[in-house]
């Protein structure tokens, strides 16, 4: 393993063991919940928008190292961004968890580009995306609950 890698390995270990944004919201204009019954994953995602920028997010819920990390570092990611930042923030994280031929360039996503490498684990996938496709259906979609399946 490369010393590159290990620094991912370390940055997602962390994101599991200190989640950052991980509370319950109240004032939270959306709340969505996610599940991934393959893993068992479980989470409910909260976002606070005003005047079309992501003023707060947060969630909590229970599951894997990648689930919770990926979660983790979603929240810091949207945190501060429009609407539209954070959907092609989605779309981007999509094509880098997924592999999708966009050409995505895992350093040009700072942090996130730690979880490059789940595309090679496909039961992990889901995992990864769970938090991503929950943001997407707060954003975009009147829906309470999304699963991977």
């Amino acid at each position: 393993m490369s010393d590159l890698d290990d620094l991912y390995q370390e940055l997602i270990l962390d994101h599991k063991r200190h989640p950052r944004n991980f509370r319950d919201m109240p004032d939270a204009t959306r709340a969505v919940d996610g599940h991934n019954p393959l893993c068992g994953d479980q989470l409910r995602l909260f976002v606070k928008v005003a005047d079309g920028r992501v003023e707060d997010v947060s969630f909590i819920g229970v599951g894997c190292a990648i689930s919770m990390a990926s979660a983790s570092m979603l929240t810091e990611a949207v945190m501060g961004k429009t609407v539209q930042e954070a959907q092609q923030l989605f779309a981007d994280m999509h094509d880098l968890l997924t592999r999708n031929p966009s050409g995505i360039d895992p350093a040009e996503l700072g942090n996130l580009g730690a979880l490059a490498g789940v595309h090679e684990y496909p039961m992990r996938v889901k995992c990864a995306t769970l938090s991503w496709h929950t943001l997407d259906t707060a954003l975009n979609t009147d829906d309470d609950v999304v699963t991977t399946e």
